[in-house]
């Protein structure tokens, strides 16, 4: 396994992909660390590919991924981490906003027993209207549902530690959220200010148009943050909500036959037992998902157990 990995997802960068590649490498080799670099070609309809593949040709460091067509960022991300071989992994943008000399502080600060380091772009050099004013509010609504505070999600420079980071599924627009998800195994999270450049070449692949999706993807985030600990709690509060309103409605249901006379409550009386049913159903659900939980924790707690008496074991062999 090597010290560490950079990956940076490209979309039509051709102007790009060489001075992104040199400005790696010279921040990179003063560490002299065992590393590599993956770029990932999300379907770029220009030269991205080609110049890349020359690029890896000359350098064995490099290694480069292909989209038969564009996935999006967080597709090519989660690509370039599935092929990571690294103990670290920095992920970052292939347009030449974020500075790649900023990269030995994430490994410095994930040496002081981080799992995640999260850049902030403390001058952001976007659009006030379509890129700062939305990502402000996005960053706030993010903190407020997730209950993890990140005054960045949308910075793409973070630096991991790859047995956290590859535990974590990613699709949509997950990799902002990457944070909020490594908050439910207890990931230590850092954050620091970074630096951040203006476009040079090319034009923005994000917009307004990407709200709806982080919207839906932030609900489906709080979601899973809420219920994965507690999923008794919160299938037992839905479940008493809906066995209170099939009482109601069958006290109405009394209330009406009592003062009629021959009048049809066969929708009333239905309706009392579909939700005295739904109430049953949540709380087996509720009682499942303990079940998964708690045996999926003492799965994980025995296998650590495991690893921890093997390690043990060739050290004190290796000692003997």
């Amino acid at each position: 396994m090597k010290d560490l990995s950079v990956i940076a997802p490209l979309y039509n960068e051709e102007e790009s992909v060489v001075l992104l590649y040199e400005a790696i490498v010279r921040a990179i080799e003063p560490l002299h660390l065992d590393h590599e670099i993956l770029f990932v070609d999300d379907g770029s309809r220009d030269n991205t590919f080609r110049i890349a593949r020359e690029l890896a040709e000359k350098d064995r460091r490099l290694r480069v991924i292909r989209f038969r067509k564009n996935y999006g960022q967080t597709p090519a991300m989660a690509a370039g981490i599935d092929h990571a071989d690294g103990k670290i992994l920095i992920t970052m943008d292939g347009d030449l906003q974020n500075d790649p000399e900023d990269i030995p502080r994430f490994i410095e600060k994930i040496g002081e027993g981080y799992d995640i380091v999260c850049g902030w772009r403390e001058k952001r050099q976007d659009k006030l209207v379509t890129r700062k004013i939305p990502s402000k509010v996005a960053n706030w609504l993010i903190g407020k549902v997730t209950g993890v505070p990140i005054r960045d999600n949308g910075c793409s420079l973070k630096g991991y530690r790859t047995e956290v980071i590859k535990a974590i599924p990613l699709y949509s627009e997950m990799h902002r959220f990457i944070p909020a998800m490594a908050s439910i195994a207890g990931s230590r999270i850092a954050q620091i200010p970074v630096r951040h450049h203006a476009r040079k070449f090319g034009k923005s692949k994000y917009g307004l148009s990407r709200i709806y999706k982080v919207l839906l993807d932030l609900l489906m985030i709080k979601t899973v943050v809420s219920f994965a600990s507690r999923p008794m709690i919160w299938f037992g509060g839905m479940a008493s909500l809906a066995a209170v309103g099939g009482v109601l409605t069958f006290a109405f249901t009394i209330s009406r036959w009592i003062r009629s006379e021959g009048d049809s409550l066969v929708v009333l009386n239905g309706t009392a037992m579909l939700l005295g049913t739904l109430a049953i159903f949540l709380l087996f659900a509720g009682a499942l998902g303990e079940l998964v939980y708690k045996t999926g924790n003492l799965k994980i707690n025995t296998l650590a157990d495991i690893r921890a008496s093997l390690t043990g074991f060739e050290m004190q062999d290796r000692k003997g």
